[in-house]
C-alpha cells in the first residue's frame, strides 16, 4: 500500500490523518542531545551522515511517525555557495555577510555546492535504506527569501530589517543573491531526490515580513520556479510549500506556487484554512507548539479541533512550526494518540 503521506500528498482524504511534526529530530530528545555530545558540535552533526541519520531515525523508532524529515540546517547551502557558517552556543548561526556586489561576486558557483553537501546526500541514502517500509524521507531546504535574510543580516533578526534595507536600496544585488540561492535550492533538492527523498519541503519561515508586490515576487515566485524545476526533473515527487505568516494570503497558494501542500502555521484557523485553502488541496498544520510544553486537556482538544476542521479532505497533521527544545516528549505521545485514537 502507498504510504499515508504520499495517499494525502495526492490528494486523497484519509480517516486519519498521517503524521509528523517539524524539527522532530532535536533538543527536546534526551537521545538527541547524547547523539549532539557525541559529534562534538552541531555543524558536525549535519556533517557526519551516520550520525545525522541515527538522529533523523530517533523520533521514527521513539514515536512511529509517518515521515521522517533529513536531519540539516538551511544555512548549509550559504555555506556551500562560499559564505562563512558558524554557530554561536546559546545565541545561534552567523554567517559572513552579502551586502554588495563585491560581496556577491566572493559566492562560488552552484556547480561547486557538492564538494560541501555530498555528506548531507549520503545522509539521504542511509535513511532510504534504514527507515520502516511505511515511512516517507521528506528533504528540504530553505525558501530564497528565508536564506538571503541570514546571508544579508549575518544572522536571525526579529524583523528581517538587513535584508529589507537591500532590498530596497541596492534591489539589483538583492534580486541576484535571491536568484543565486534559488538556483542552488533548485540542485540541491534535486541531488536529495536522486539520493532517496520522496518528497521535497520548502521552508519560507520569515515569508511574513514582505508586504504587496514583495510577497508575490520574493516568496511566491522562488517556490513556484523551485517546484517547477523539480517537477520538470523529478516528476511525481510532491512539494510542500511552508510560507510562515502568510496569513490570508495562504489561499490560492497551490495553485500559484505548484506545491502538491501548503503548510499552515498556528496563525490561522483550522476552519478558515479548510474553507480557503484545503479547497485546492493537501494542507499541512497547524496545532500551537507550545502544546508540547503545557500538555493536558489544551493540547487535545485542539489537536482534535484541527482534525475534525481538515476532515473532509487530504490532510497531514503538523505543528504550525517546529518543536522548542523545552517541549515534554510526553507531550509528543499525547498528540500522536489524540490524532491516531481519538486520545
Amino acid at each position: 500500500m502507498t504510504k499515508t503521506i504520499l495517499r494525502a500528498l495526492a490528494g486523497e482524504t484519509l480517516a486519519t490523518p498521517p503524521i509528523w511534526m517539524m524539527r522532530q529530530a532535536g533538543r527536546y530528545l534526551p537521545e538527541y542531545k547524547a547523539t549532539r555530545a557525541q559529534a562534538g558540535d552541531f555543524l558536525s552533526l549535519c556533517y557526519n551522515p551516520e550520525l545525522a541519520a541515527e538522529v533523523t531515525l530517533q523520533p521514527i523508532r521513539r514515536y512511529g511517525f509517518d515521515a521522517a524529515i533529513l536531519f540539516a540546517d538551511i544555512l548549509l547551502l550559504p555555506q556551500a555557495l562560499g559564505a562563512d557558517l558558524w554557530f554561536v552556543t546559546g545565541e545561534g548561526p552567523r554567517l559572513s555577510t552579502i551586502t554588495c556586489q563585491a560581496e556577491l561576486d566572493n559566492l562560488g558557483p552552484v556547480d561547486d555546492i557538492d564538494a560541501t553537501l555530498s555528506p548531507i546526500y549520503e545522509t539521504v541514502k542511509i535513511l532510504s535504506r534504514e527507515l520502516p517500509a511505511d515511512t516517507t524521507l521528506i528533504g528540504f531546504a530553505g525558501a530564497p527569501w528565508t536564506v538571503a535574510t541570514y546571508m544579508i543580516g549575518g544572522q536571525g533578526t526579529p524583523d528581517q530589517a538587513p535584508a529589507h534595507a537591500l532590498k530596497s536600496e541596492n534591489r539589483p544585488v538583492f534580486e541576484a543573491l535571491l536568484d543565486k540561492i534559488t538556483e542552488g535550492t533548485i540542485h540541491y533538492l534535486s541531488k536529495q531526490i536522486d539520493a532517496g527523498a520522496e518528497v521535497i519541503k520548502i521552508f519560507d519561515s520569515w515569508a511574513g515580513s514582505l508586504q504587496g508586490a514583495d510577497f508575490e515576487k520574493y516568496a511566491v515566485a522562488p517556490a513556484a520556479r523551485i517546484t517547477a524545476a523539480l517537477k520538470a526533473r523529478h516528476p511525481g515527487v510532491p512539494v510542500i510549500a511552508f510560507a510562515r505568516g502568510a496569513g490570508e494570503r495562504y489561499a490560492g497558494l497551490h495553485s500559484a506556487t505548484g506545491a502538491d501542500c501548503i503548510a499552515l502555521d498556528d496563525g490561522v484557523t483550522p476552519g478558515w484554512a479548510a474553507q480557503a485553502v484545503q479547497v485546492d488541496g493537501c494542507v499541512q498544520g497547524n496545532l500551537a507548539s507550545h502544546h508540547m510544553v503545557t500538555g493536558g486537556d489544551d493540547l487535545v482538544r485542539e489537536t482534535r479541533t484541527i482534525c475534525d476542521a481538515f476532515a473532509n479532505g487530504p490532510h497531514i497533521f503538523n505543528l504550525g512550526h517546529g518543536i522548542t527544545p523545552d517541549a515534554n516528549p510526553d507531550n509528543v505521545q499525547l498528540m500522536i494518540d489524540t490524532v491516531r485514537n481519538g486520545g
